[in-house]
């Protein structure tokens, strides 16, 4: 069961590496739609992914439209400030695309009108405008895992393992 996180021109190297380090932990793929606002082998990547990076699934592509040739058929959610669901409304199958926009402007609106159903908000206070993308993505993925049940994932800690331990003797 993989998910798929796709990045719609990122502009803050930092926030790739860290959507990178959670997609390794998650067992996500990473898509990266071009034009990108740094290079990949900047060592804010570098340090946001930590030693992570080497094991990530990633792919670029140069623009939208190749994303969508390359992907035929992808299960696609929008993650916006826009969307009409909460994130938590939505069923997300295995395989599914969800896709976030670049940090100054989002997904642009001529993408989003062709896909009114499948916008998913996250909620937030007030007048904020938007949350981290890292912290968004993470948001998001990490909600769809849950609910496929955390498929293929360690869900016990040692502490875990230790408790058990105790209560047999």
């Amino acid at each position: 069961m993989i998910f798929n996180i796709v990045l719609y021109e990122p502009e803050i190297p930092a926030n790739t590496g860290n959507i990178g380090r959670t997609c390794v932990a998650a067992g996500a793929r990473l898509h990266l739609i071009e034009p990108l606002g740094f290079r990949l082998n900047e060592k804010e990547i570098r340090r946001s992914g930590m030693d992570y990076w080497h094991e990530l699934d990633v792919t670029r592509y140069i623009d939208w439209a190749d994303f969508l040739e390359k992907n035929p058929g992808a299960r696609l959610y929008f993650a916006t400030t826009k969307g009409r669901h909460i994130y938590t409304e939505v069923s997300y199958e295995p395989d599914c695309y969800i896709v976030f926009g670049k940090e100054s402007a989002g997904i642009p609106e001529e993408i989003l009108a062709g896909h009114p159903k499948d916008c998913i908000r996250i909620p937030m206070m007030g007048e904020t405008r938007s949350l981290n993308l890292s912290n968004s993505a993470a948001i998001v993925l990490y909600e769809a895992l849950r609910q496929n049940g955390f498929a293929h994932m360690k869900t016990e800690g040692a502490l875990h393992r230790l408790h058990w331990k105790e209560q047999e003797t």
